[in-house]
């Protein structure tokens, strides 16, 4: 007479709940990274230890695109020129009264171009703010 075992050990694994995990997990990390770097222009900023927490209405980047030639925008809008520059931020600004427009210049444009900015800011009455990347 054989006795026989009644209790066997299944020893197989399922991984279709780690599938599941896996999938929202990557699922987070599509939307998080989306909405940490939202401005698609990319620039390298000075370095301050002077940082402001006011919130800027806009913002105008001038991008070096070598050779004495700069691209300016206007939030992501490219515009082209200073005139461009000035007249978005009419349109956009429209009749507030000094509104804060952050400033993000790269490291090696001139500063030339940088005044011209303050001054177009300055001549329509905007509180200028230079972007800068923390120390």
């Amino acid at each position: 007479m054989a006795i026989k075992h009644g209790s066997k050990v299944d020893k197989s694994f399922s991984a279709s709940s780690m599938t599941d995990l896996m999938f929202l997990l990557l699922l987070f990390l599509l939307i998080a990274t989306t909405l940490i770097s939202p401005n698609a222009v990319k620039l390298i900023l000075p370095k301050s230890s002077n940082q402001l927490k006011d919130k800027a209405v806009t913002t105008v980047s001038i991008q070096d695109a070598g050779h004495g030639k700069y691209r300016y925008y206007v939030e992501l809008k490219e515009v082209g020129s200073l005139e461009g520059v000035d007249r978005e931020l009419k349109a956009r600004l429209g009749d507030q009264k000094e509104p804060p427009v952050s400033l993000h210049a790269d490291k090696t444009v001139a500063w030339d171009e940088i005044i011209k900015v303050m001054n177009i800011a300055r001549d329509n009455g905007y509180k200028l703010i230079a972007a800068t990347s923390p120390e």
